[in-house]
C-alpha cells in the first residue's frame, strides 16, 4: 500500500479524534454554552469508519448511527456543516434543527444518522434494493453496534438482503457493550459474525483497532456485493475510549480494562506502522496533526459565526403525507 493512502487515513482518523475531542471540551465546560442536549462520540472506533469507507466510491452509500460524526467525517462530510448542526446553526447539515443524531447528505452518499436502535438497517436495505432495482454497481454499507443485533429488524432485513441478493455490507462495530450490557450477557455465541450462517451470507471477523485489517475485510465484501453476489456481514471488534454518551461514567467496566485497549489505541497503532516502515516522518505526521487541529479550530470557528435559524425556518423542509 502506498505511503500517500496510509497517511489519508492517519489524517482521517486524527481529524474525527480531534472533532470529537473538540466536542466534548464543549460538554465538560463549566457553562456549556455551545452544544445542548447530548451526544454520542466515537473516540476510540475510528479505524472502523475510515478502513470501511476507505472501499466505498463517492456514489455508494452508507447508513450511521447516534454514534455517528466518524462514519459523516469518513465519507466526505465538512466538518465545519457538522459542528454548525451540533451548535443548531442555520449553516449545519440540517439548518441547526437536526443535531448529532439527525445529519445525512445524499451527495456524498450518506443517507443519514439515526437515533432509533438498528434504525438504519431497514434503510441501509432498502437502499440495496433501489441500488438492483436500478441495475447500477452501487453498493451500501451499514453501520451498526453490537446492541443492534438483538433488534428483530436486523434479522428481518439480513433474511430479505439475503433472498433477494442485495448489495449491502452490514458493518457490527461490537464495542463490547450496548450503553451498559456486556455483550457476553447478550450472546450466546462468541462472535456476533456467526449469525451470517443463519442467512447464508458470509460472515467475517475483523480488527476494529486496525484500520487495514477493516479495510481488507469490508473490502472483499464489497467487491462480492458489486459482483452481484449478494450481501456480507462484518464484524469489527473495537472499543470506545469513553462512555456510551456525554453522562455516562463507564462504572460497569474497569479501568484495567480501559487501559489494554488503550495500549491498542488505532490512531498510535497506524503512526507506529507508518514511522517503523519508514512510509512517514516523525516530521510528516506532526505537520497532518497541526493540519488536523487547524481544520478542526475552523471548524468552530465557521460554527461560532454561523448564524442561527430564523423564525420563518420553523415551517420549512416539512413533510406530511
Amino acid at each position: 500500500m502506498k505511503a500517500g493512502e496510509l497517511l489519508e487515513y492517519y489524517r482521517q482518523m486524527l481529524l474525527i479524534r480531534e472533532f470529537e475531542r473538540a466536542v466534548l471540551s464543549f460538554f465538560e465546560a463549566k457553562e456549556c454554552t455551545k452544544i445542548f442536549g447530548t451526544t454520542h462520540l466515537y473516540i476510540g472506533q475510528e479505524a472502523v469508519a475510515v478502513g470501511a469507507c476507505a472501499c466505498l466510491d463517492k456514489d455508494d452509500y452508507i447508513t450511521s448511527t447516534h454514534r455517528g460524526h466518524g462514519h459523516f467525517l469518513a465519507k466526505g462530510g465538512d466538518p465545519r456543516r457538522i459542528m454548525a448542526e451540533l451548535f443548531g446553526r442555520r449553516t449545519g447539515y440540517s439548518k441547526g434543527r437536526g443535531g448529532t443524531q439527525h445529519m445525512g447528505d445524499i451527495r456524498i452518499g450518506h443517507l443519514g444518522s439515526n437515533g432509533i436502535t438498528g434504525g438504519g438497517i431497514p434503510i441501509a436495505t432498502g437502499a440495496a434494493f433501489s441500488i438492483k432495482y436500478r441495475g447500477t454497481t452501487q453498493v451500501v454499507v451499514c453501520f451498526f453496534g453490537d446492541g443492534a443485533v438483538n433488534e428483530g429488524v436486523f434479522h428481518e432485513s439480513l433474511n430479505m438482503a439475503a433472498l433477494w441478493n442485495l448489495p449491502v455490507i452490514y458493518v457490527c462495530e461490537n464495542n463490547l457493550y450496548a450503553m451498559s450490557t456486556p455483550v457476553s450477557a447478550a450472546f450466546p455465541v462468541k462472535d456476533i459474525a456467526e449469525r451470517a450462517r443463519a442467512y447464508n451470507m458470509p460472515g467475517v471477523v475483523s480488527d476494529g483497532m486496525d484500520v487495514l485489517d477493516v479495510k481488507e475485510k469490508v473490502g472483499a465484501a464489497v467487491q462480492r456485493a458489486r459482483e452481484g453476489r449478494g450481501p456480507s456481514l462484518v464484524e469489527c471488534k473495537t472499543y470506545r475510549f469513553v462512555g456510551h454518551s456525554k453522562s455516562d461514567r463507564c462504572l460497569y467496566r474497569t479501568r484495567e480494562e480501559e487501559a489494554q485497549w488503550r495500549r491498542r489505541d488505532p490512531i498510535h497503532l497506524l503512526k507506529q506502522r507508518l514511522i517503523e516502515h519508514e512510509l512517514c516522518t516523525p516530521e510528516a505526521c506532526s505537520a497532518v496533526e497541526r493540519h488536523v487541529k487547524e481544520a478542526v479550530e475552523d471548524a468552530v470557528r465557521y460554527a461560532d459565526e454561523s448564524p442561527w435559524p430564523s423564525a420563518e425556518d420553523l415551517y420549512g423542509d416539512l413533510f406530511a403525507g
